[in-house]
């Protein structure tokens, strides 16, 4: 009971660090405003076209709630291919998952295949197609004998995801009236965030929570020996599967919306294993409210170190974790050579 009661004390630390995070971050601009300020015109209803107003809820709040839900996104997507591969330097932007899923972006950018019908936009499918058809290739390429080394596995990625940045470089030679666009896929960015963004992802972004959901149990089981899990009637291949495309689903909705934001799917993972221990029951939630209130951080920093220019968020969350990668290497190079 002792330990339930500490995590759950913890999440409630984590979720009233987030909320003041959140506060503080609608409170910088180039309009500051007092928290008290912020959370009174969230909460009006008066006035609504009121110049603070449209700053607060029309633009700062937009970028926030997507911020968050790209930064939650891509450590879920963390969590489960570090699950899934068993390894902890595991994440969607090494293994080359990202550059699948921003090629598919480009490739749709250019060839202007951009609609929406209600709350579905092809933007998001095709970030998804790339993501899929990137993780299926990574995945064969790095299968022996019915296993996946870690080495291979990331070694794969890194070859696969070179491959697609100069293909991504292609289209950018060819499509030059879109090469702005491009490049705010590259370089990752919350700077053009809107309502309309969060409708268009949010769809993938939930089918995909829901897949893994239903088999996190099954994960846990997984972690404990794939020929245990079996034992246990848990069909490992199946799951397995499944997990990677409500994975690649889940990144494929944040990059279709931010670009390529890599290393928090390889941090904040860490982090929340750290605090709660690899039950992914608990390290699921932790790693979502995480990871959505570090790239929020991520994003300020973005905004005020040169303000008023911006420095694109990949940017700030790829000196973070570059370093950390590292760290990981050298920590665990033992185990892996």
């Amino acid at each position: 009971m002792k330990k339930k009661i500490n995590y759950f004390y913890l999440v409630l630390i984590i979720i009233a660090g987030l909320i003041l995070v959140s506060i503080i971050s609608l409170s910088l601009g180039s309009v500051n405003l007092s928290p008290y300020e912020v959370v009174k015109i969230i909460f009006s209803k008066k006035d609504m076209n009121n110049s603070l107003n449209v700053i607060i809820n029309q633009i700062r709040l937009p970028r926030i709630i997507l911020g968050f839900l790209v930064g939650a996104g891509l450590s879920i997507a963390g969590v489960v291919f570090q699950g899934v591969i068993r390894n902890p330097m595991v994440d969607p932007y090494i293994v080359g998952i990202s550059a699948g899923a921003g090629t598919g972006v480009t490739i749709a950018i250019v060839l202007n295949l951009q609609f929406s019908f209600l709350f579905f936009s092809t933007i998001p499918l095709t970030a998804f197609v790339g993501a899929l058809i990137t993780v299926y290739i990574v995945y064969n390429l790095a299968k022996t004998n019915g296993k996946v080394p870690v080495v291979t596995f990331l070694l794969a990625g890194v070859a696969v995801g070179f491959v697609l940045n100069a293909l991504m470089s292609f289209f950018m030679v060819i499509g030059t009236r879109d090469l702005q666009k491009i490049i705010y896929w590259l370089l990752g960015s919350l700077s053009t965030a809107s309502w309309h963004d969060i409708k268009l992802m949010i769809p993938y972004f939930l089918i995909g929570n829901v897949m893994i959901i239903f088999f996190l149990k099954d994960l846990n089981l997984i972690l404990l020996g794939e020929t245990h899990a079996q034992h246990l009637g848990v069909d490992v291949e199946k799951t397995k599967r499944y997990l990677i495309v409500g994975a690649s689903l889940i990144t494929a909705s944040v990059v279709s919306v931010s670009g390529s934001i890599g290393f928090i799917g390889l941090i904040v993972p860490h982090i929340a294993r750290l605090l709660v221990g690899p039950d992914h029951k608990k390290l699921y939630p932790t790693a979502a409210i995480l990871g959505g209130m570090f790239l929020i951080v991520s994003d300020n920093l973005a905004r005020i170190l040169l303000a008023p220019m911006e420095i694109p968020v990949g940017i700030i969350t790829a000196l973070t974790g570059g370093p950390y990668f590292i760290y990981l290497l050298r920590k665990t190079k033992k185990e892996i050579w």
